[in-house]
């Protein structure tokens, strides 16, 4: 199987069958195979958010599945969605949720103690990580010593801890500068291109997302490309 994602026929509405019923999803249709890099663009509003969480199992669609790797998960358990996502699925944000009384290099071994790397083997990954992301002289500094750029850079390195199939990020530049966000979003795909990793990318930039290899837009609750 080199599908990574596969959406099929989702539905997804907000107050269903009261006043002010919101439809965000239509019959929505998506796959992305295995090292794939596609870029979701839509306006604030039009279900993005929603759309990244039913495809990282956060959320549940009405109707319609989910796969991962193959895997059905749309009826799967809390378990092992969980398992899943720690497995298979890595995130970040446009705001970087980092744990303010851990240093860099914590914030990235906890997500991989979590899933049961022994801690030696956690923090040799995490400094593997902060290095290649530039950020090797910082791994002992927590998050309120780092710039807006090098935390958006640690919560990278966190959501490739424990090596996932697929990347989703919501506007994970969209808080920094255009300078700075040009660096960070260089170096995520740098890493993505390097590990052959799959990835979905939610940015406002066109610029950013013309660098990526399609380019979805959210329009009706349905994907064009």
């Amino acid at each position: 199987m080199n599908d990574v994602l596969h959406l099929e026929m989702l539905e997804k509405c907000y107050n269903r069958g009261q006043p002010g019923e919101i439809s965000v999803l239509q019959g929505l249709n998506l796959t992305i195979p295995r090292g794939q890099v596609a870029a979701l663009v839509a306006p604030s509003g039009a279900g993005k958010s929603t759309l990244l969480h039913i495809a990282g199992l956060l959320d549940t669609p009405d109707s319609g599945r989910v796969l991962i790797g193959g895997e059905d998960l749309s009826a799967a358990s809390d378990k092992r969605r969980t398992e899943a996502r720690r497995r298979d699925l890595g995130f970040v944000y446009q705001f970087h949720h980092l744990l303010p009384e851990f240093s860099a290099l914590e914030n990235i071994v906890l997500p991989q103690l979590a899933n049961g790397v022994g801690r030696r083997a956690a923090e040799a990954r995490a400094r593997e990580l902060l290095e290649r992301l530039g950020l090797g002289a910082r791994a002992r500094h927590r998050p309120s010593a780092l710039s807006g750029g090098e935390q958006q850079r640690v919560a990278m390195a966190r959501a490739l801890a424990n090596g996932p199939k697929l990347l989703l990020a919501d506007e994970p530049t969209g808080n920094l500068d255009p300078g700075t966000s040009e660096v960070v979003f260089g170096m995520l795909m740098e890493v993505v291109r390097e590990t052959g990793l799959s990835a979905l990318i939610a940015t406002h930039n066109l610029d950013l997302a013309g660098k990526m290899d399609r380019v979805l837009r959210l329009a009706g609750g349905r994907l064009v490309e």
